[in-house]
């Protein structure tokens, strides 16, 4: 198995971010993978700020000694009208289930705030790791041309009530 699709060794945290993390959400956001070519215009400007991350119930992935406390994904999630706003993965630790410990852990959330379904408007590239953690398909969001010139797929998520 390559370092790339091993998964993590060591413990992994989830916390709420603070205003703190704002530089370091905006780095993962502007720096992703998924972001390049025809679609980097999409992130160039793109900032998490303090006034975001206050606003929003945004949390980080941070990894313990293998990654010295690093901040290696986050996801926001708005509870009106329910939407996953966000959700990166650093690319070097994709994946490794990180990925999937953020959407249990906003499944977790969504249903602590009484929440039954999680909508999420995908990136083309991230599609099949929508598709993988459990959403389901319900179609699609069309170009909102000059910020974004192409069609996207909406997914819902489901949220058990346990």
């Amino acid at each position: 198995m390559s370092s790339r699709t091993s998964p993590i060794s060591q413990p992994i945290t989830i916390r709420r971010a603070v205003a703190r993390d704002a530089k370091r959400l905006t780095r993962l956001v502007r720096g992703s993978g998924a972001y390049e070519g025809k679609y980097a215009a999409a992130v160039a400007g793109y900032r998490v700020g303090p006034d975001y991350i206050e606003a929003h119930r945004a949390f980080v992935a941070v990894g313990a000694d293998e990654h010295g406390g690093r901040v290696l994904g986050f996801y926001s999630l708005v509870l009106a009208p329910p939407e996953l706003d966000l959700l990166f993965v650093a690319d070097d630790v994709q994946g490794r289930g990180i990925g999937r410990l953020l959407v249990a852990h906003m499944q977790s959330e969504a249903r602590a705030a009484g929440l039954d379904r999680v909508k999420v408007v995908s990136h083309l590239p991230a599609e099949g790791f929508y598709h993988r953690a459990g959403a389901v398909r319900i179609g699609t969001a069309l170009a909102n041309p000059p910020a974004v010139p192409w069609d996207r797929p909406e997914f819902e998520f489901r949220v058990s009530s346990e």
